[in-house]
């Protein structure tokens, strides 16, 4: 294991992420359910709905892709769930004109027990570069003692070493105040615990129905802007626990704030409303104005 300093000047991309980024995770409706035939099919169905014509762009796959390190310290993806590989996974995601996402941790380990990327930050950008990727989505479980800045900023080091422009996306659930710094590491950071599929809900260990997390964006507004964004965690439209109208109301604040449009749901079953609801065009319109105003 090889451990490297971050530096003063180093820096990331700062063409990316103009306007909040759009996309999908897999998290929020299949959890470590994933594969790559999943992956494919939800692709495809981002193409058909009229999604990717509506603004979406990341097919981002969440945890759980991952099961080791080889002997030389090379992430090693689950053979059984993804026999192709990530480059082809990646391969076959921009065919379809979209843009491939994956997921790791600034720990040792993810929040699932799969290896984080602590200590093989530059090794991992660096795979991720020739698999294609376009998006990082940063956890932070299992970071003992680690410093958040500092080691997020390592991980923004090593994507820009390798060369590969990738949009960063710094998950730390806002427990270090990253909108006070995170503007020069990461293009996105989350303000909060993670959001549940609930309107009016709270669990112990910090996760939060969309309406506490909405009151929590009070007076951020000041950090957001092109290129660096509030991100209030990803969207729950339709997935159970919610009805139709809060799913509406959901994906309209998540508009007004400026916040990063990340879909959570199955986007192979949805209905004309569901459709309705996620590519709202006056919404979008809000959402991914130029001006960044949140």
């Amino acid at each position: 294991m090889t451990f490297y300093c971050y530096t003063t000047n180093a820096q990331k991309f700062d063409s990316l992420a103009l306007t909040p980024p759009m996309g999908w995770n897999s998290w929020n409706h299949f959890h470590c359910d994933v594969n790559e035939d999943v992956i494919k099919e939800i692709a495809d169905a981002m193409v058909s709905s009229g999604m990717k014509e509506a603004g979406y762009q990341y097919i981002v796959i969440d945890d759980c892709w991952q099961v080791g390190r080889d002997k030389e310290g090379y992430i090693i993806p689950d053979p059984e769930r993804f026999p192709s590989g990530m480059k082809a996974l990646g391969d076959y995601i921009h065919s379809k004109g979209l843009k491939f996402g994956i997921y790791s941790d600034a720990g040792i380990l993810t929040c699932k027990k799969r290896p984080g990327s602590r200590g093989y930050e530059f090794q991992d950008a660096r795979t991720y570069a020739s698999w294609g990727v376009d998006y990082l989505k940063y956890d932070w479980c299992n970071h003992g003692t680690q410093d958040a800045k500092a080691s997020y900023s390592i991980m923004r080091d090593a994507l820009y070493a390798a060369g590969r422009p990738i949009v960063f996306s710094i998950c730390e659930w806002g427990s270090n105040e990253p909108w006070k710094w995170a503007d020069e590491v990461g293009h996105l950071w989350r303000t909060t615990g993670d959001i549940q599929p609930c309107y009016d809900c709270k669990v112990n260990w910090g996760e939060l129905g969309w309406i506490h997390i909405l009151d929590k964006q009070v007076e951020l507004s000041a950090y957001a802007g092109p290129g660096h964004w509030n991100d209030p965690d990803m969207l729950e439209v339709v997935n159970e626990g919610l009805t139709f109208n809060e799913s509406r109301a959901h994906f309209t604040m998540w508009c007004m704030l400026a916040a990063p449009l990340m879909a959570g749901n199955d986007l192979r079953n949805m209905n004309k409303e569901t459709i309705d609801i996620l590519t709202n065009k006056n919404l979008i319109a809000i959402n991914q104005d130029v001006l960044g105003k949140q």
